[in-house]
Formats: C-alpha cells, structure tokens, sequence
C-alpha cells in the first residue's frame, strides 16, 4: 500500500535516446479483469488522470495492474514531448515533478499505486478482486 517507486525526472538514456517521436513505451502485456476495468471505468468517471513518461519503468508497472484494455480506459497524460501524444504543457502546469504522478479527487499522489489504493483515494464501490496485483517484472 502506498508508493512503491517514482520516477522523479530521471531519464533511463538506453531508452530515452532512442525514442522516436510518438513513442508509446513499452507494450501492456497483463489483461484487464472485470475488476481492473470497473476501476478504470471509475477512475475516468470522477475524472481521475494519470501523468507519466514513457520511458518510465514506475509508469509502465502502473499500467502492468491496470491490464492493457483497462488502462487504454485510463485518462492519461503524457509528459515527455518524444511520446505518444505529448502534453507537456499540462503537466508544467499541474505541477508534475515525478512519474507516475496521479490527480484523483483533488488529491495528488506520486509513484505506482496499487489499485486497492486508488480505490479508496477515488471512492470506488465495486469489485476488488484484481486480478494484477503486483509489477510483473
């Protein structure tokens, strides 16, 4: 529970030098259960928002709980201008200094977060069975 890792502005330079523009990162390889896309459908419900980089590893394990077809529901923000539909105008001005970086709420929390914890920061009612508990490595 809590934060498990942020990436705080550190770029890994084996990934980040050869990104091309419009990078999405590493592919999602986990599957959504039905409670991974109920969250999700949630999260986007209150209108909960994701900021991260693609190069980020935390990022990438954030996306690994949620399950590729959950978090393709995920409001997400890219922040580095090299990836997939950049916005990092937004995330300057939201105040993001580390990935993930997540808005819920009103709240703001940095690192990977379990859904568990996501739950409860958005209120979630409804399934908690994940099925993505952890990071794959």
């Amino acid at each position: 529970i809590g934060t498990m890792g942020v990436y705080a502005g550190v770029k890994n330079p084996e990934i980040a030098d050869r990104a091309i523009p419009g990078e999405a990162g590493s592919p999602i390889t986990t599957s959504s259960g039905a409670a991974e896309l109920a969250l999700a459908a949630h999260l986007k419900q209150v209108g909960a928002k994701m900021y991260g980089a693609f190069w980020c590893p935390h990022c990438h394990d954030q996306k690994q709980l949620f399950g590729k077809e959950a978090f393709n529901q995920i409001n997400y923000v890219e922040c580095d201008p090299k990836g997939k539909n950049p916005q990092p105008d937004v995330c300057q001005a939201e105040g993001v200094k580390g990935y993930p970086t997540w808005k819920v709420n009103g709240q703001t929390v940095s690192g990977t977060q379990s859904l568990e914890e996501l739950a409860r920061l958005s209120g979630y009612q409804g399934a908690r069975n994940f099925q993505n508990v952890k990071p794959s490595p």
